[in-house]
């Protein structure tokens, strides 16, 4: 995911110029939501506003900004009799001038989600590669600190290495998602104790087959969680009916299905 407000920094602390193309306001059927924003410079664009003839045409009209100077416009849409699209709904435009669009004050989108993830092997780090790009807040947690990828991460995905990694249930926001997706069954049974013990979780999804979805449910039951709140745990992960067991397949079905229930 581009930090487009950080880039927009860099880039006006640098002296560059650039417009900033921004849906102030949205009706009916567009391809972005209002406050979705596009960074367009002379030989670069940062971001998107939905791609297509309304893209084309706004970078278009961003460069005959820089060419021309001047302060911000404005533009109303209708995609249908204006652009020729299928979409139909109306949307306002406004071009900003990169000197006075103030990206330092640009609120971050909103996350989709908050989710705790445990286990840094294959499937986790698959699944992380996903989540760069899709606006949520990770803590992805192991007790391992090699086995963490070396390169750094975007802000909104941080690395927790620490033991007991079950500990860090408690600092989870009511309502988070879970993915305990960890080296040791033992370590598993731990966490998913952890988060069935809060019982305020908005998915909690436990990696595995229907033989170990069966056997922890006996022995979760075996220790006072109810029928109810253990069937709320969703083992095997991912969306039904994607068949491929490599860690990039279950990473896409599992993202999907996080999405599903954000």
């Amino acid at each position: 995911m581009i930090d487009l407000a950080a880039a927009a920094q860099g880039w006006l602390a640098a002296g560059r110029p650039a417009v900033v193309v921004e849906v102030a306001s949205s009706r009916g059927s567009v391809p972005r939501e209002a406050g979705t924003r596009m960074l367009v410079a002379p030989d670069e664009v940062l971001g998107t506003i939905g791609g297509g003839h309304l893209e084309l045409k706004a970078i278009a009209d961003a460069h005959a900004l820089l060419h021309g100077g001047g302060g911000a416009t404005e533009q109303h849409i209708a995609l249908g009799p204006s652009l020729g699209q299928c979409c139909g709904g109306v949307l306002t435009l406004v071009f900003t001038p990169l000197a006075q669009a103030a990206p330092g004050r640009w609120a971050a989108p909103a996350p989709r989600f908050t989710l705790q993830l445990y286990g840094a092997g294959h499937v986790g780090r698959a699944i992380v590669r996903l989540l760069t790009g899709i606006p949520c807040r990770v803590q992805w947690i192991d007790e391992r600190e090699s086995e963490f990828p070396a390169e750094a991460l975007p802000r909104h995905i941080e690395k927790v290495c620490v033991e007991p990694v079950q500990a860090e249930v408690a600092a989870a926001p009511p309502g988070a998602f879970y993915l305990v997706l960890t080296h040791s069954h033992d370590l598993d049974m731990a966490i998913s104790q952890a988060i069935l013990q809060r019982g305020d979780f908005g998915y909690f999804g436990l990696i595995g087959s229907q033989t170990k979805r069966a056997r922890f449910e006996h022995r979760l039951q075996a220790r006072g969680f109810t029928p109810e709140l253990v069937g709320r745990m969703v083992c095997p992960i991912g969306v039904p009916g994607i068949a491929g067991k490599d860690p990039e397949t279950v990473a896409v079905s599992v993202v999907a299905q996080l999405l599903q229930h954000a």
